[in-house]
């Protein structure tokens, strides 16, 4: 007889982008040749200067508990960036520093979402934002911007989605998985709907802030539509731009009471996010930021040889992000001349017949596609590349 497990835990799956890393992963034990382009993980090295600061920490004995939501000294460089960034002021109060920016959405989940409430999650969308609200016991509500719109949800859309059961907005941008980011104008009219709706509390998730190639300057919502600033939370960290995944230290900035919630259940959760992480993160945010730079010049290059590879390819369409490491395919013509019955299917077939993994784009809310991740390197990208075209200029003009 199986052992029971709460309700909550049957409401949820598992991280589909987590699942295909680890197929590819077992596949590879077992002597298989896969590429993967499952998992959102840059293939540099965490900085030097960074690194070093983690070294000193150790060697300096910082190796203790700190504050649950963060040391001073790294806040006041959140801060700063914050200011310097985003045009956005904060105290100390404010801010509050976590295990990861996932943490932090886990976190916001759980302190404002009450059984019933609802949360707007704009399709596609980053596949933990759903299954975070079904844990909090709310109802995701998710309106779907496609290929048409360049994957970015209408004032329009936004409106009709709001009932008196809405609590909370999360909005990612540039977007995981598409790569699509609002503009300032896109932002402002978003706003506009929302300064209607006092009750609903925003969570803007920018963790690919500075992975961006846009001639517009990046802008996070409450730098365009500042009305909000008292019910949003501003979610960042430096997993991303600064190679260091494995650190996980992830911040927001927001209003304090819901700063001071989130921090209680932190503090009855994980506690401190690590102390010789804070440390690097603090060198980081402080420090000349050249290697963001040269890292995410990088990407592009990245970026605009997988979109026009896949743009080549029989059945398949891209459009080119604004930033983030991922190229969002729409493959439903290819899905339907290869007779597969949807996208997981097709990335099995990619699996198993061209030893490259994909993550289906189901996962993300988007039915037809499929994610690729950028984070590898070009010979890689390449390999990986020739042979989907292989397989795919094999079967769909056979079809």
């Amino acid at each position: 007889m199986p052992l029971p497990v709460a309700r909550r835990v049957q409401r949820v799956k598992p991280s589909p982008t987590l699942a295909v890393t680890a197929r590819a992963a077992r596949l590879r034990e077992q002597g298989k040749d896969v590429i993967s382009l499952g998992a959102g993980e840059p293939d540099f090295a965490t900085p030097a200067h960074i690194a070093q600061a983690g070294k000193d920490a150790i060697q300096g004995g910082f190796t203790r508990y700190t504050n649950v939501e963060g040391i001073d000294e790294l806040k006041d460089a959140i801060i700063a960036k914050f200011e310097r960034d985003n045009a956005l002021t904060y105290e100390r109060s404010q801010i509050l520093v976590s295990a990861g920016a996932k943490q932090i959405l886990y976190n916001l989940a759980m302190a404002v979402i009450d059984p019933g409430d609802e949360a707007i999650i704009p399709a596609p969308y980053w596949v933990s934002y759903p299954d975070m609200v079904l844990l909090a016991d709310g109802l995701p509500v998710m309106p779907f911007a496609g290929m048409a719109q360049g994957y970015k949800i209408t004032p329009r859309q936004l409106a009709a989605a709001i009932t008196p059961q809405t609590r909370l907005l999360l909005l990612n941008s540039p977007c995981n998985p598409t790569g699509a980011a609002y503009t300032h104008a896109e932002l402002r009219g978003l706003g506009e709907v929302l300064l209607e709706h006092p009750r609903i509390l925003i969570g803007t998730d920018d963790m690919y802030e500075k992975i961006y190639w846009e001639p517009e300057p990046f802008c996070s919502l409450v730098t365009a539509v500042p009305e909000l600033y008292h019910r949003t939370v501003t979610i960042n960290g430096v997993s991303k731009a600064y190679a260091m995944t494995g650190w996980r230290l992830g911040y927001c900035g927001g209003p304090k009471e819901i700063i001071t919630a989130m921090s209680t259940i932190q503090g009855q959760s994980t506690s401190n996010a690590c102390s010789i992480s804070q440390k690097a993160a603090t060198t980081a945010l402080n420090a000349d930021q050249t290697c963001v730079t040269r890292m995410t010049e990088e990407f592009k290059q990245r970026r605009d040889y997988v979109v026009r590879a896949l743009n080549s390819l029989p059945g398949v369409s891209c459009l080119p992000g604004s930033g983030t490491f991922y190229a969002f395919a729409d493959a439903s013509r290819a899905i339907g001349a290869l007779g597969c019955r949807d996208d997981g299917e097709f990335a099995e077939l990619l699996l198993n017949e061209a030893g490259v993994a994909v993550v289906p784009g189901s996962g993300f809310g988007a039915p037809g596609h499929v994610r690729l991740s950028f984070a590898c390197g070009m010979p890689t990208l390449e390999k990986a590349l020739d042979r989907i075209a292989r397989l795919l200029i094999a079967r769909v003009d056979a079809a």
